[in-house]
């Protein structure tokens, strides 16, 4: 996982990386260090009602060509955010355990990480790129 592009917006599953923790305004909170989800932390998250990828920011190697938001070349994802949420340039970027793997970083630069904050994922209790995986925070 240490040199593979890494999606931000992946499954609680162990060995993801907990990126952050979603706020009651919608909008993540980003861990200054890398966190390694463990099984136990999965068992634990598991246990309430709201899935854990509506709660929390996770990341995990991209899958690309597997992923339902690919689109052929990129992550289909950070581009439509970017439509809906233009980046404000007064905006410092949060800090980021995974910006140098970021497959969205890595895709637009620093003007996704200036969005990044509002995307949630969603689980629809199966692979989260089987669903749609992102929504963006009201």
């Amino acid at each position: 996982m240490k040199d593979s592009p890494l999606c931000p917006s992946a499954r609680c599953e162990a060995g993801a990386v907990l990126l952050g923790i979603v706020l009651p305004n919608g909008t993540v909170a980003f861990a200054h260090d890398r966190i390694v989800v463990t099984e136990e932390f999965v068992e634990a998250a598991g246990v309430e009602q709201t899935p854990p990828e509506q709660r929390f920011r996770f990341s995990n190697l991209c899958v690309s060509k597997q992923c339902k938001q690919w689109t052929g070349s990129r992550c289909g994802v950070i581009d439509k955010v970017i439509e809906l949420v233009p980046p404000d340039d007064s905006v410092k970027p949060p800090a980021c355990s995974i910006r140098p793997q970021c497959r969205w970083f890595v895709q637009v630069g620093i003007q996704a990480c200036k969005v990044c904050p509002v995307v949630i994922t969603d689980s629809c209790g199966e692979a989260a790129s089987e669903c749609g995986a992102s929504s963006i925070a009201p």
